[in-house]
């Protein structure tokens, strides 16, 4: 593996007295490096030859896409270095929205299916801003991106039980015409 890898572009340190200069890895050049690769796993052989010949041909490959590909390299450099603090690991990424919130203290729909439209406003009412913000984001009620940013609580009461109606009413023209109390069907007279 040793020869295999000195071979390679980009293997060596390009110095052929070995003694080129230091790596990253405490002042140990790329020579010995390899050299001590080269050696671990001609020990590993000769207790188990066939993880030995594996890992040595997984390394050849990488090391030789690594030469060849400078994005790979660059990948597999950020990869096995270890980062000096969090914050450095990351300094051209934009920061990380804060967590997500946390789930609604009631279900809104099955508060409206349980006590209607006045139950689930009662119920609304006695929330924070916040928690009326909790049940907005936990059901997905915010399609304008305006909810969220209301300071009024009736408006954001107004725009659950608008939602919730509207969701639970989805559909009702495939289901029929409910018929309501008081109201009995018309017959046609014509067809007694």
């Amino acid at each position: 593996m040793t020869e295999q890898s000195s071979s390679q572009p980009g293997v060596t340190g390009g110095d052929p007295s070995g003694e080129g200069a230091p790596s990253q890895n405490g002042g140990i050049t790329l020579h010995a490096e390899v050299q001590q690769a080269g050696e671990a796993l001609l020990k590993l052989g000769a207790s188990d030859p066939e993880l030995a010949g594996t890992l040595a041909r997984v390394l050849c490959v990488v090391a030789s896409e690594a030469a060849r590909t400078p994005r790979l390299a660059k990948a597999l450099n950020k990869a096995l270095t270890s980062p000096e603090s969090p914050s450095a690991s990351r300094p051209s990424e934009r920061p990380r929205r804060p967590s997500r919130r946390t789930p609604g203290v009631i279900d809104p729909f099955a508060v409206f299916a349980e006590s209607g439209e006045t139950g689930l406003r009662l119920r609304l009412k006695e929330l924070t801003l916040e928690q009326l913000r909790d049940i907005i984001s936990e059901h997905g009620m915010d399609h304008d991106r305006l909810a969220m940013k209301w300071k009024d609580p009736q408006r954001v009461i107004d725009r659950i039980v608008e939602r919730v109606g509207s969701r639970v009413t989805k559909g009702s023209a495939f289901r029929g015409r409910p018929t309501q109390s008081g109201d009995s069907p018309k017959v046609d007279e014509g067809s007694e």
